[in-house]
């Protein structure tokens, strides 16, 4: 109002000056000063009005109700299947090759001095039902597809069964401790008692079990992580970050994920270099275990008559048998990955090497065999891609090959056979997972993934078995006849993820679906058994994920 009285003034005063001395030079020049000075006062007030409009519709938006987030794209399509919040913060930018935008608290942070804690987890209500009993809970055993035939019982049942076991919880600590970014991390879940006494009748006693924890600390570009994670053998969505939400492990709700996949959670001690922004690459010292089969449902490797009863169960694992197992060294991975752009699109490309140790001692006391120390070294390799072909559509290609390395493919094979003179031979063992992965829309994931798993078949004739003779040959190791050692495990996998709603203060709720058909080969086929065993299985899964 000021300002439309002060003009209305000016401009009175003008036109009197105008009336009285329109032809005095000083007069004219004063008039054209008051004019210039009556448009930037003009342009003044329109420059406050549309300032004043800007506030009132800033302050309209930031009164209005929040809007749901939009969903993460292709590039972080684990968040729908792992613990980790990854609501556009990516977890405080650590280390470079996981670097994203600008990181924001999560609404559950609480700091303590320059440490962040972020609790993190999700709640599922699983329904899983399987076409045979493969009577292995809610993770599938890939390799104990039971036949279809009236001599297994298990091959004529289905299996319907509901679950929380996945169900997870955990804690991450971000902190920087002189000048190195600090983080820590803890997963855990409720599968630990995934067996019989899992499942009672008037209670659930699912145990709690320890799934990550680690400490990773990095600076100047070189990182170190020492504690139980992801194998630096599992692939990677994203350079070599140990955060689950960087681990390719499928989008599948089958605990034991796909058959083929390269994949354990063991104790570990990780050096990594970062060049620059998109290469990296480091070496793994990994727990070791001597694996000779019995994991996932599969058979054990049969074992020289004259050497299992008294030696080799206490020198390798095998069902299970996991304590007082000697190893000769730790498991050595070297990886290196490069992340990076094709015009718009990203892609990422690793590959991976394994040297594994293998040592059994034959005492003297057991004169068919050459007494003392005998060992072997395994080796392996992965070469793996993860690359966006079209605008949020991803092409999947991971591959395994190795002398030694079966244990690594969940278990389905062998490491080592003994032979019956003490000695170890690595079994050849190859596995893949292909596939895509495709973000229809903001709120639906698509993906389809083809896994299959081969061991090769590694035999000694063994003259320690009465009656083995040339003529009547028995056999020890891996795919012996009459034996039912599997030669290949196969699975295809369609997934369909839908987030029904999302709230960047409240949290997600999605709805996870699976299909698989899964079929295994065995080595030896004995009379009247079908070549292959085969099952169908189906995942329902609900799924509240925290904010």
């Amino acid at each position: 109002m000021l300002r439309r009285i002060t003009l209305g003034a000016l401009s009175l005063l003008i036109f009197q000056i105008s009336a009285l001395a329109a032809d005095l030079p000083e007069l004219q020049e004063l008039r054209a000063k008051i004019a210039a000075q009556q448009e930037q006062i003009q342009r003044l007030q329109q420059s406050v009005n549309e300032q004043q409009k800007l506030l009132e519709r800033a302050l309209q938006t930031a009164s209005a109700p929040a809007a749901p987030a939009a969903s993460t794209s292709i590039d972080a399509p684990a968040q729908l299947v792992n613990a980790v919040n990854r609501q556009g913060r990516d977890i405080v930018n650590f280390p470079r090759a996981m670097q994203g935008g600008e990181s924001k608290p999560s609404p559950l942070s609480v700091s303590i001095g320059n440490s962040t804690f972020t609790p993190l987890g999700f709640m599922d209500a699983t329904f899983f039902a399987r076409s045979t009993n493969v009577g292995s809970g809610i993770g599938t055993n890939f390799a104990g597809i039971p036949f279809n035939n009236q001599a297994t019982g298990q091959g004529k049942l289905s299996e319907t069964n509901f679950s929380a076991q996945n169900s997870r919880i955990g804690v991450r600590v971000d902190s920087t401790v002189m000048g190195a970014k600090v983080l820590g991390y803890l997963e855990a879940d409720f599968l630990f008692n995934n067996n019989s006494n899992g499942y009672q009748i008037t209670s659930n006693s699912a145990g709690f079990r320890l799934r990550n924890y680690f400490v990773d600390l990095q600076k100047n570009g070189f990182e170190v992580m020492g504690g139980q994670d992801w194998s630096f053998l599992t692939p990677n969505r994203k350079g070599l970050s140990p955060l689950p939400s960087d681990i390719f492990y499928t989008q599948n709700m089958d605990t034991n994920y796909q058959a083929g996949l390269i994949w354990t959670r063991q104790p570990q001690f990780r050096f990594i270099a970062h060049p620059n922004e998109s290469f990296a690459i480091g070496v793994s010292l990994e727990n070791p275990q001597q694996y000779i089969g019995g994991g996932a449902g599969a058979s054990t490797a049969t074992l020289p008559n004259n050497l299992s009863a008294t030696l080799l169960n206490t020198q390798f694992q095998a069902n299970g048998n996991i304590l007082g197992v000697p190893n000769w060294f730790p498991d050595i991975i070297v990886k290196g990955a490069y992340d990076g752009k094709a015009g718009a699109k990203a892609m990422h490309v690793e590959a991976a090497a394994l040297i594994s140790g293998f040592k059994d001692y034959v005492p003297a006391s057991i004169s068919t065999a050459i007494a003392g120390t005998h060992t072997a070294v395994g080796f392996g390799g992965s070469v793996n891609a993860n690359l966006e072909i079209v605008k949020n559509v991803r092409l999947i290609a991971n591959t395994f090959f190795s002398d030694g390395g079966g244990r690594y493919i969940f278990g389905i094979g062998p490491d080592v056979v003994v032979r019956p003179d003490g000695s170890i031979s690595p079994v050849h063992a190859y596995s893949t997972v292909d596939g895509f992965e495709a973000q229809v829309s903001k709120n639906t994931l698509l993906g389809a993934y083809y896994g299959g798993a081969y061991v090769g078949k590694n035999i000694s004739f063994d003259p320690t078995v009465a009656g083995s003779t040339l003529a009547k040959p028995v056999y020890s190791g891996y795919g012996v006849p009459a034996g039912t050692q599997n030669r290949s495990v196969q699975q295809i996998t369609f997934d369909w993820v839908q987030t029904l709603w999302k709230n960047p203060a409240y949290g997600a709720l999605s709805l996870i679906n699976q299909y698989s058909y899964i079929w295994r080969d065995p080595w030896f086929v004995p009379a009247g058994t079908p070549k292959s065993a085969h099952t169908n299985l189906v995942y329902i899964n609900l799924r509240y994920t925290l904010p």
